[in-house]
């Protein structure tokens, strides 16, 4: 998987290529595209020195354990690639997906004592709320974000961190919906395309 600044990260996870029915596709809506790729470097690849504490390597865990709870193995793999780019451990890459596969959809999620060493003193929170953020976002609420800010975040980084989840949550249903038209599984041609107009 390309990491590089220039391509198209969603263009390149789904194969498309310039010209391509899905290429056109998604030419129809290229602000939209131009957008997901200018936010995906804005979060993960900043130009200008980052604002806040929130670090790149934190920045990839949370996204890793985000794709881990889609089920997602290629964009975990990406930014577990992006962990260990920016200084994190292999010890933290495998606590991340052993987070994930024991988080609930249903119940709240809690980081494990046995993973509380090498997650750090802040990222269980960044977990936590990201968690609640994919499974139940009806339930986000002042307590939720106290919880951030008692673990250490300031509101800067809360606000970097909730676009972060929500981004990777649109991007991965953007891929999912190429996906599916590109191996001409859409039950209805139309309305995935239409979902993938995006």
């Amino acid at each position: 998987m390309s990491t590089s600044s220039t391509s198209d990260l969603i263009d390149d996870w789904v194969g498309i290529r310039p010209h391509d029915r899905l290429d056109q596709i998604r030419l129809k809506r290229l602000q939209a595209r131009i957008n997901a790729q200018q936010s995906h470097l804005a979060l993960f690849e900043p130009a200008e020195p980052l604002a806040g504490h929130f670090a790149l390597a934190d920045r990839h865990a949370v996204a890793a354990f985000v794709a881990a709870l889609h089920r997602n193995a290629e964009l975990f793999d990406f930014h577990t690639q992006g962990v260990a780019r920016h200084g994190g451990s292999q010890a933290l890459i495998t606590a991340l997906a052993a987070e994930a596969e024991g988080a609930s959809r249903e119940a709240a999620y809690r980081a494990s004592a046995a993973h509380a060493q090498v997650l750090g003193a802040k990222l269980p929170a960044a977990l936590a709320h990201a968690h609640l953020l994919v499974f139940r976002p009806r339930d986000a609420s002042p307590a939720a974000l106290q919880a951030l800010l008692d673990a250490g975040w300031s509101t800067t980084d809360i606000v970097t961190l909730s676009q972060l989840v929500s981004f990777l949550t649109f991007q991965i249903r953007v891929v999912a919906g190429l996906q599916v038209l590109a191996a001409g599984l859409a039950p209805n041609a139309i309305e995935a395309e239409e979902a993938a107009r995006v």
